[in-house]
This record gives C-alpha cells, structure tokens and sequence, in this order.
C-alpha cells in the first residue's frame, strides 16, 4: 500500500489555505502512525520544491486520499480520470451536490458536513511562531531624493516574506467607516499590544509600539536619517539606517535582539507640553 494526499492545496489552480494544510498534516501524521506509506502533492506554486502532481505517477500509488474542503469542479474529476486505478478516498470534505462526478469518482467519502464531526485541521500539531506587526510608511515627498521608500520597503518585505512568522499588516492610519482599520488610536494601540515585534518605518508605529510595550524592529526610510532615526535618538531606541536594509543579515541580528531580554521595552519618556503652556501664557 502506498498512499498520495492530495487536496486543493495540491492543484495548480487551486489554493492552499491554513486549514486545507493543516488537514493534510493531520492526515499525513495519522498515516505515519499507522505504519502506512503516503506522499503528499503541492500545488508548484505553493510549495515549488515539493512533490507535485505530474511528478507523482498513477502506478507508483494504490490508495489517492482527498483532504478537506468542497468535493466539486473540473480539478478533481481530472484528478479521478488521472488515478484511475487508485482506489480513492475522500475525508473532511464538503459535499455541496452529492450527484456532482467530482463526488461520485470517489470510492468512499467520510464528509464533515453532518453535525457530528470535527474538522480535520484541529488534530493537526502547531507550532508557536513568532507574530510581526508590519507597519509601513507612504512615500514621504518631504523628504525628496533621500527617500528610499520603495528601495526599503522591497528589501524588508521580501526578507519578512522568507521568515518564519505570522506577519499582521497594520495601518496607523484611521478611518470610522472601513471595517479594516482602526477608528481609534485606542483600537490601535489595542492591537499593537497584541504583536511579538512590531517592524515599521513609520514614526508612530515606532512610537506607539514602545507607548504599546511592545520591541520595535525600526528601518529609517529616508538615507542619511529622517525623522524615525531623530524620534529612535530621543527614545533611546536603536534603528536601522535605510543603507543597511538590504543586509538580511542585518534585519536577521536586529529581530533575534528585539526577541530578546536585551530587547524588553522601558518605559518612555513623557514628553512635556510646558512649552507650548508657557508660549500660550506669553501671549494673553
């Protein structure tokens, strides 16, 4: 017996979700425990260096197992005219039209869909990740030929993309009436507070992520120093200078330190509005 586990996560067209692969890995565990011999197919554009469907020949298999999500569409009777002489076996999947040929060409479906049983994805193992709030700055046109923006935010999306985290983005920009950002500061803050690290090259996702508690991986867009370098100096918060972005290396060392003791947030300083006070007395 040799098994492949497929599912949408597997079809080029397709897509992966967070409970589709954490199907699958529930899937492949409980084939592992069972002293049972499985493969798993990628979708080439999820995973490119796994296993995918054109390379896993028909007669390298005798059992083809579908995982999670709705049993329907071209995809999948493709799938069954491919492993015809598999047996196939749906489990933890939908089943919208029980006379659709994408449900029929299964030998056996186990469904999901009855009341009574649990979705696949909750015997799936998890592992604790880290949870990086991304708050990037607009173009500043202030600042003019020293800006960096586009240069900054390519290397430091790119270098987030290849992290092994959960990346929030978030925008400190309000709004009351779109649902996908925040109506207050509070609301903010609030969510802000929630993050591990919060990388930013915005001043006030430096600041509010210090007001927050939380350690700030800060990349100054603007070369030469703006004003996230100026508000870092008056803090006493380190920052990484935009010439210095591009090293992963550099943004590698600044997050392992934010995650560390020496990284635990003090207490910012208040600033005083005695100033202004004292101008507005002035001139009564």
């Amino acid at each position: 017996m040799r098994v492949l586990l497929t599912g949408w996560a597997s079809f080029l067209h397709g897509e992966a979700t967070a409970g589709d692969v954490l199907s699958l890995r529930a899937a492949g565990t409980a084939l592992t425990g069972a002293g049972i011999d499985h493969d798993v197919a990628w979708s080439p554009n999820f995973r490119p260096g796994g296993r995918h469907l054109p390379g896993a020949p028909p007669g390298d298999y005798t059992h083809v197992v579908f995982v999670c999500g709705p049993v329907h569409g071209p995809q999948l009777r493709a799938l069954h005219e491919r492993y015809a002489a598999c047996r196939r076996i749906a489990v933890g999947v939908s089943v919208p039209d029980p006379g659709d040929p994408a449900v029929t060409g299964f030998h056996r479906v186990l469904p999901r869909d009855d009341g009574v049983t649990p979705d696949l994805s909750l015997a799936a193992s998890v592992s604790a990740v880290p949870v990086l709030g991304v708050v990037l700055a607009p173009r500043q046109p202030e600042y003019r030929d020293a800006g960096r923006h586009d240069d900054v935010h390519a290397a430091l999306t790119g270098w987030l993309a290849r992290l092994d985290c959960a990346r929030v983005p978030l925008d400190t920009r309000l709004a009351h009436e779109d649902w996908a950002r925040c109506a207050t500061p509070d609301q903010f803050v609030a969510a802000v507070s929630t993050m591990d690290v919060i990388v930013t090259t915005r001043l006030h996702g430096l600041v509010l992520g210090l007001k927050a508690g939380v350690p700030v991986l800060a990349v100054d867009p603007v070369a030469g120093g703006g004003k996230v370098t100026a508000q870092a100096a008056a803090l006493g918060w380190p920052v990484v200078a935009a010439e210095d972005c591009a090293n992963p290396g550099v943004l590698d060392a600044r997050l392992e330190w934010c995650r560390s003791r020496a990284g635990r947030v003090p207490e910012p300083p208040s600033p005083s509005l005695a100033g202004l006070v004292d101008e507005l007395a002035g001139s009564r």
